[in-house]
């Protein structure tokens, strides 16, 4: 038997028929598929930003993880495999939030974690018994189990081994659709199990996946004490409260970490409450505390923003992006606020009539990348997206990565952290540019 992981694209560009992704990282739940897949069986991974699809390669069962924004690609590969009688499987984010949808387009729709349920997926394919619908409950991530890196070999990811500690996070943020898949729990694997996999992985530079990495601050602790003596380079993503906890500082930087990715979302308190972005309603005015002791134990931070609560303007996002300018950030990305299906923001938005392209923006053949697909309170929809993508130009203008590098607290403080900034700066920038006003899809 022969099973095909797919990893879909977002979609095409002005130029090109399907967006090939220069930054793109190693598909880390695929390699966790194939790490659980019985012996046997043959495998193979597509990663359709950058691998040529034949939708004619021999196969027994196809795979797809779907994320929003590649719903309607996945779907587009489902068809071509369905159409010539080869049974197709689909799980992810967006398979466990909209199962019946992904179930018009797949033979099969795993929901929830797959880990327990993979394997009677495969057997039941084998078997030609394949199941409508399979859940897997959440827990802990990838028990006993590590993913087959091999997969990745020839892809061209970033020189950057994905690993997992911990899934979800226990904030209920209004626009987050972890909450929803994860019901605002959280839940870590064994730091033992962490440190084995790093080691076999053989690499020294790391991202980890975690929504938030201090989601459990105990936990967190525990795993930082541990890569202290691995001498590894990592980043992750971590809510703003940790910056409140020297010890978690402390720790950050023994244990190699270069920086975060930090959700500010918003300078305005009022769009805090209304995101329901609790780490950030007791932080100091402009997150200058925040900001201190981030730069205090030179972390490299990529600071998130979200445009378009109900209380801003065009000018009052202009000035979040001067003021992150100001901060001399590593890295930062301006997200025009999106009604993920399952969140409460969705909810609310339908509520007040305020959805664009239907409602299912992720399936609209006129929705663009990066465009706004709900009506602001205090803008039009244009002049949502026209504010986003000034931001992202003016951020990752030339003027703007020189001014930034030059910060002795963070980017000049090593050789590494300066070689950093400098590898990925242009490499981020080009990305943004060819994915803005993308098409999903490629059809």
């Amino acid at each position: 038997m022969h099973v095909t992981l797919v990893k879909p694209t977002l979609g095409r560009t002005e130029h090109d028929d399907r967006f090939v992704d220069e930054a793109r990282m190693e598909p880390l739940s695929l390699g966790l598929l194939a790490g659980l897949t019985p012996n046997g069986v043959d495998l193979s991974l597509f990663d359709d930003r950058i691998d040529a699809f034949d939708p004619d390669a021999p196969t027994d069962l196809v795979a797809i993880t779907v994320e929003t924004f590649t719903a309607r690609r996945a779907y587009e590969i489902a068809a071509a495999y369905r159409e010539r009688g080869v049974p197709v499987v689909m799980g992810g984010m967006h398979a466990t939030l909209l199962p019946e949808e992904a179930a018009e387009h797949a033979d099969a729709v795993v929901t929830g974690d797959a880990e327990t349920v993979w394997p009677g997926v495969v057997r039941d394919a084998h078997e030609k018994r394949l199941a409508p619908r399979y859940h897997g409950a959440c827990g802990v991530p990838q028990p006993g189990a590590r993913p087959r890196r091999d997969l990745y070999r020839g892809k061209g990811y970033l020189p950057v081994a994905l690993v997992q500690f911990g899934r979800g996070c226990p904030h209920g943020c209004a626009f987050c659709a972890v909450g929803a898949y994860f019901a605002h729990r959280h839940h870590a694997r064994p730091v033992a199990e962490v440190v084995a996999e790093i080691e076999a992985s053989g690499r020294r530079d790391l991202f980890f996946v975690d929504d938030n990495l201090v989601a459990d601050p105990d936990a967190a602790k525990e795993l930082l004490r541990a890569l202290a003596p691995l001498g590894v380079r990592w980043v992750s993503q971590a809510s703003l409260d940790h910056t409140h906890d020297p010890e978690m500082l402390r720790a950050f930087a023994d244990s190699g970490c270069l920086g975060n990715v930090v959700g500010f979302e918003s300078l305005d308190p009022d769009s805090l409450r209304e995101a329901r972005k609790g780490p950030n309603l007791h932080a100091s005015p402009a997150y200058a505390d925040e900001v201190a002791a981030l730069r205090a134990h030179h972390l490299q931070t990529w600071a998130a923003f979200i445009l378009g609560f109900d209380h801003d303007t065009v000018a009052s996002l202009e000035a979040t992006c001067d003021w992150a300018i100001e901060q001399r950030f590593a890295f930062a990305a301006f997200n025009v606020l999106m009604p993920y299906p399952g969140t409460a923001l969705y909810a609310r938005l339908a509520e007040e009539d305020r959805l664009l392209y239907d409602g299912r923006w992720w399936l609209h053949p006129d929705y663009r990348f990066n465009h706004a697909a709900f009506r602001p309170a205090r803008m039009t929809a244009d002049e949502l997206t026209e504010v986003g993508w000034r931001c992202r130009r003016r951020w990752s203008s030339p003027g703007s990565i020189l001014r930034r590098a030059l910060d002795p607290a963070t980017h000049l403080h090593s050789l590494e952290r300066f070689a950093v900034y400098c590898a990925y700066n242009p490499l981020f920038r080009r990305a943004s540019f060819k994915k803005q006003d993308m098409r999903l899809g490629t059809r």
